[in-house]
C-alpha cells in the first residue's frame, strides 16, 4: 500500500520547532552560565582557604609554623582534587567567555 508523503516547506515559520535566541536572551543565558561556573569556583576556593586557615595563615598573615609544612585536614588527595576542580572551573569560565558563539 503506497504511503502518502507531505512536502514541508523550509520557509514555513508557523511550525518552526527551533528559534533563534535574540541578543537579550543570549546575554542573559551567557550571564547565568558564567555566574554559575564562577560561583562554583568561589565555593571551591573557600574550601581550599579553610584548609589553610589556622595552620598556614591567620587572616592574611602567614604563620611562623607554616615552615614546618602543611597537611590538609581533608587529606592530600581531596585537597589536590579541590585544586583541580578550581582550575577546571576557571578554565571553563575563561573558554566560555572567549567563545565566538557569544561575541556580539
Amino acid at each position: 500500500m503506497p504511503s502518502q508523503l507531505k512536502v514541508i516547506s523550509g520557509n514555513d515559520q508557523g511550525e518552526s520547532r527551533h528559534r533563534t535566541m535574540v541578543s537579550e536572551e543570549n546575554v542573559r543565558h551567557f550571564s547565568s552560565v558564567t555566574h554559575s561556573v564562577l560561583q562554583e569556583a568561589q565555593k571551591t576556593w573557600t574550601e581550599i582557604w579553610k584548609e589553610l586557615e589556622g595552620s598556614v595563615v591567620d587572616g592574611v598573615t602567614v604563620l611562623p609554623d607554616a615552615e614546618d609544612g602543611f597537611r590538609p585536614l581533608c587529606g592530600w588527595p581531596e585537597f589536590l582534587e579541590k585544586m583541580w576542580v578550581l582550575k577546571h572551573h576557571l578554565d571553563y569560565a575563561t573558554k566560555y567567555s572567549e567563545s565566538k558563539v557569544y561575541r556580539y
